[in-house]
C-alpha cells in the first residue's frame, strides 16, 4: 500500500512541477523568437496551467477510464472557482473588470452548458469532442484579437466571430504593431542584442520538452494509482476524479492565484480561474474525447455538471457585485466548495 501511495504522490508532484516548468521554459523560448506576451498568455500560459489536468484525462481516456477523466475536469473547474477563487480572496480582496465577465465569463458558462448538453446521453461523442477543440480554437484567436485592438468584447461578438467564417479568417492575418523609428545606430544595437538573445534558445526548448514529456510520464502513473486507490477505498473513478486529482492538479492555480491576490491583480486571479476553466472543457475534455469517445456516468450528467453551472454562475455574480471579490464571499465560495467535496464523497462511499 505504501508504494501506491509514494507513486501517487510522486506522480503528482512531477506532473505540477513539470508543468510549470514547461509554461517558464516554453514562454522563454517563444519570446527568444518574437512572440508576444499576449500570444503566449493565451496559448502557453493558459494551455500550461491546463497541462496535468490535460495529461491525466487524456491518459485516462487512452486507457479507458473516462469517469476518471470527466470528473478531473469538472472536480478541476469546481475547484478553480470555490478553493482557488476563494483562497485568493481570502488573502487579498480584489477587483474585477467588466470586461472580463461580458466575454470570458460567458463563454465559460457556455462551455459547462455544453458539456452538460452535450453529455444528457451519458457520452461525449467524438464529433462533439472535436467541436469543443474548435470552439477553443475561436476562442483564442477571439480574445486575442479584442485584448489587441483594447475594445468592448460581449459574447455575442464571440458568437458572431465564431458563425462569420470571412471575419475569422481575418483574424490570422496577424498585423505587427508599428514600431518607433530608431536610428541605425540603436538598430544595430537592437539587432545585437537580438541575436544574443536568440542565440541560446536550445537549453529552453529541450527544458520544455523534457517537462512536458515528464509530464505525459507521470500522467500515466497517476492514472493507474488513481483507479488502485477507488478499488481500495470503494469509490467510484469520477469521485477520484473529482477529489484527489481534481485538489492536485489545479495547484499550478492555485499558485498563481495567490500570487497575483497578493500583488492586487485581480484580473490575473479571475483570467487565471476563467482561462483554465474553459480550456479544461473544450481543449482538455475535447482532446480526450478525440483520443476516444467518453462514457459520462449517470452521477456527473445530474449531480455535478449542474453544479458546475451553478458554480459558474456563482463566479459571475461574485465579479458583478460592485465589481470586485471580498474577502467575505472568499469565506463563502471555499466553504462551497467544502460542502461539494464532502457530499461528494458522502455519496460516493454509499
Amino acid at each position: 500500500m505504501f508504494s501506491h501511495i509514494a507513486i501517487f504522490a510522486v506522480s503528482l508532484v512531477v506532473l505540477v512541477k513539470g508543468a510549470d516548468w514547461f509554461v517558464e521554459f516554453a514562454g522563454r523560448a517563444a519570446r527568444r523568437f518574437g512572440v508576444s506576451d499576449l500570444i503566449i498568455g493565451l496559448t502557453i500560459t493558459s494551455v500550461g496551467t491546463s497541462l496535468p489536468e490535460l495529461a491525466s484525462s487524456v491518459s485516462a481516456s487512452a486507457q479507458d477510464h473516462a469517469a476518471l477523466a470527466v470528473g478531473n475536469v469538472v472536480g478541476a473547474n469546481i475547484a478553480n472557482i470555490g478553493l482557488i477563487l476563494g483562497v485568493a480572496a481570502i488573502v487579498r480582496p480584489f477587483a474585477t473588470e467588466q470586461r472580463m465577465h461580458d466575454r470570458d465569463g460567458f463563454i465559460m458558462l457556455a462551455a459547462a452548458g455544453l458539456l452538460f448538453l452535450g453529455c444528457l446521453d451519458n457520452q461525449l461523442s467524438r464529433g462533439e469532442a472535436v467541436a469543443f477543440i474548435l470552439i477553443y480554437v475561436a476562442y483564442v484567436f477571439f480574445a486575442a484579437r479584442t485584448d489587441r485592438e483594447e475594445g468592448e468584447a460581449r459574447f455575442a461578438d464571440f458568437m458572431e466571430f465564431f458563425l462569420d467564417l470571412d471575419r475569422a479568417r481575418g483574424t490570422f492575418r496577424w498585423r505587427r504593431a508599428a514600431e518607433p523609428s530608431s536610428s541605425p545606430r540603436s538598430s544595430a544595437a537592437s539587432s545585437a542584442t537580438d541575436a544574443r538573445s536568440r542565440s541560446k534558445p536550445l537549453f529552453e526548448i529541450g527544458v520544455a520538452v523534457v517537462s512536458c514529456a515528464a509530464v505525459v510520464v507521470s500522467a500515466g502513473f497517476l492514472v493507474e494509482e488513481a483507479v488502485w486507490v477507488a478499488s481500495q477505498i470503494g469509490l467510484p473513478e469520477s469521485v477520484v476524479g473529482m477529489t484527489l486529482i481534481a485538489l492536485g492538479t489545479t495547484q499550478p492555480e492555485l499558485v498563481i492565484a495567490v500570487t497575483a491576490a497578493r500583488r492586487g491583480n485581480g484580473d490575473m486571479v479571475v483570467g487565471n480561474v476563467m482561462g483554465s476553466n474553459i480550456a479544461n472543457v473544450l481543449l482538455v475534455l475535447g482532446l480526450a474525447g478525440a483520443v476516444r469517445p467518453l462514457e459520462v456516468p449517470e452521477s456527473s450528467v445530474v449531480y455535478t455538471m449542474p453544479i458546475l453551472i451553478f458554480f459558474s454562475l456563482g463566479l459571475l455574480y461574485l465579479i458583478k457585485s460592485d465589481w470586485q471579490v471580498t474577502r467575505r464571499q472568499g469565506v463563502f465560495a471555499l466553504t462551497c466548495y467544502a460542502l461539494f467535496i464532502a457530499s461528494t464523497v458522502v455519496q460516493g462511499l454509499s
